[in-house]
């Protein structure tokens, strides 16, 4: 299985080139690794750390930050089985972040210290999903009584 971590180049710059203006909610798919893999050079390398316990410490030096540009998280789930779609994919934690604008994800992740606490997140995750969609309320339309 091909692994998603961090976003491509591409991915990237797609985001950037999509409206900045407008609230965005970040749907966060993410499975853990057993063992969480720190880079040679830091404190956490060779420390019987799980990917749980990484992302814990992920979501505790970044919470300041994604609080400080406004993000909040708008719905958590817990995972029980795939209905439509590949029947071995399964997900340790599943949200929804919700931003007032797309200048506020930017400011998060350039700011330095979410740079200190990201190194956590690629320690934890073994692959993840995140999908950037834009409110609607014509959600309701898709539904009749």
């Amino acid at each position: 299985m091909e692994q998603f971590i961090d976003p491509s180049p591409e991915n990237f710059a797609h985001f950037k080139s999509l409206d900045r203006s407008t609230p965005i909610l970040m749907l966060n798919m993410i499975r853990f690794r057993e063992q969480a893999d720190y880079p040679a050079d830091h404190p956490n390398n060779n420390s019987n750390i799980t990917g749980a316990q990484a992302y814990s410490a992920y979501g505790e030096h970044s919470g300041p930050v994604f609080s400080r540009v406004g993000g909040q998280i708008v719905w958590r789930g817990i995972f029980e089985g795939i209905v439509i779609g590949p029947s071995d994919e399964y997900w340790d934690t599943v949200f929804i972040a919700r931003y007032p604008n797309a200048h506020a994800f930017l400011e998060m992740v350039k700011d330095p210290n979410y740079a200190k606490a990201v190194i956590h997140r690629q320690a934890a995750v073994a692959t993840s999903r995140l999908i950037r969609f834009a409110e609607s309320s014509s959600a309701s339309a898709l539904f009749s009584d």
